[in-house]
């Protein structure tokens, strides 16, 4: 029996509710093999406080070209990468594959914690890898910090910024409007036609790797063979279903449910099409 396979190139979450955890039991709850290069590990030293550990970038080499010889995967996507030199490594190591699906998470941000991006790494984002990206999926303000401190606080603003993102290079943008008032709307732009996505907005601050879930789930259904506008679809789907029965932490804000979308079933998205803004 033949199975999709994917592979997700991103940090290491200790609660599990984020990271390579949640793009792996997204993979698996939709149906897809799975495969993980690690390039951090995130977690709270009880000492030094210290949050993020890096892999040396030989590590994360060994990792990468074990994944490319041994495993013909489908579709990749990227998460946290956090320096400049591993956002390097990915770049150069991307065209040496055959994969065609690729899912860029411009990870800067987490819920709890240090900044997921050093500094200095962002004209490495943009130039290097953002350009080789099937689709890209940052949320509110990691496009205002990729648009270079753009205020986006309006539906307006999201549609500006998926216009304006899409010049950086990438064949499709998914700008995510969680942060908007009202419906929870994300806007999806190929530089000719632009979609609007909306969902039911569900109170909670339990939404711990909704943003690496979602481009997960983008991928699992590229890696299937879904078109971006499905796969886009299908995600949304099942991130506001992981958002509706969440799972509580101790004291931090708590994760999505994988299992929701298949247990609970799909929450209604609206999808429709807009006239381009510019």
């Amino acid at each position: 029996m033949s199975i999709s396979k994917a592979c997700t190139i991103a940090g290491s979450a200790a609660r599990g509710g984020a990271g390579i955890q949640a793009d792996l039991k997204t993979f698996q709850e939709l149906g897809v093999y799975g495969t993980s290069a690690i390039t951090a590990f995130v977690a709270t030293h009880p000492t030094t406080k210290q949050g993020i550990f890096t892999q040396p970038i030989e590590v994360i080499e060994a990792q990468l070209y074990t994944i490319n010889e041994q495993v013909d995967i489908d579709a990749l996507k990227t998460g946290m990468l956090f320096t400049k030199d591993i956002i390097e490594l990915v770049a150069n190591w991307l065209p040496t594959t055959s994969v065609k699906n690729i899912v860029v998470d411009p990870v800067m941000f987490g819920k709890v914690g240090p900044a997921l991006m050093e500094q200095g790494a962002m004209d490495a984002m943009k130039t290097k890898l953002l350009p080789q990206a099937k689709i890209i999926t940052p949320n509110m303000p990691e496009a205002t910090y990729l648009l270079e401190g753009r205020e986006i606080t309006t539906l307006s603003d999201l549609q500006d910024a998926a216009h304006d993102l899409h010049e950086l290079g990438p064949e499709y943008v998914l700008v995510k409007g969680g942060r908007l008032d009202g419906p929870a709307i994300d806007i999806l732009y190929d530089g000719h036609r632009m979609i609007q996505l909306e969902a039911p907005r569900i109170e909670t601050t339990h939404t711990n790797g909704a943003g690496c879930s979602y481009s997960a789930a983008i991928t699992a259904g590229l890696a299937q063979g879904l078109t971006v506008q499905d796969a886009v679809l299908l995600a949304k789907k099942f991130v506001t279903s992981g958002i509706r029965r969440f799972i509580p932490f101790e004291t931090v804000a708590g994760a999505i449910d994988h299992r929701a979308f298949k247990e609970v079933g799909e929450q209604g998205v609206v999808i429709s099409e807009l006239v381009s803004v510019k």
